[in-house]
């Protein structure tokens, strides 16, 4: 496999990096390596994930995913690239797993912009949205 380098502080990505980065996420995902995800931001990031306020710092990130992977039992994850402009990445992703305190099947679907700098992720604003395999797929309507 060909060793993929991520850009310098805020140089631009380019499509090959991008899906090298996207690959290594949904491994990270995989294995559960909460330590390797969490180093993948820089130490200062700053994220708004789905309905929470927005947060800053590793030791915020940590709590964050701690606390969803605590309800997810055998998570697997697809991500797919949308837009790249520069350093700012779009994604989508799709997530599969079994609720750990219900035992239920879930399914999720999920669009993110990442601002990347020396390769980590610094900045983090994600949609999200969660529900039943089963289910029927509803949103409440405005």
């Amino acid at each position: 496999m060909k060793e993929i380098k991520f850009p310098k502080g805020e140089d631009p990505w380019n499509e090959e990096q991008v899906d090298a980065l996207l690959r290594i996420v949904e491994d990270i995902f995989h294995r559960k390596d909460l330590d390797a995800l969490i180093n993948g931001f820089t130490e200062d990031c700053m994220f708004r994930f789905a309905e929470q306020p927005e947060q800053h710092g590793r030791e915020a990130l940590r709590r964050l995913f701690e606390a969803r992977m605590s309800r997810q039992k055998n998570y697997r994850l697809k991500k797919t690239n949308l837009a790249l402009q520069g350093n700012r990445l779009a994604n989508m992703w799709v997530g599969t797993w079994e609720d750990k305190v219900t035992g239920k099947k879930m399914e999720g679907h999920g669009v993110e912009v990442w601002v990347m700098r020396d390769g980590m992720i610094a900045e983090w604003e994600a949609a999200f949205n969660v529900w039943e395999a089963e289910g029927e797929r509803r949103s409440a309507v405005m």
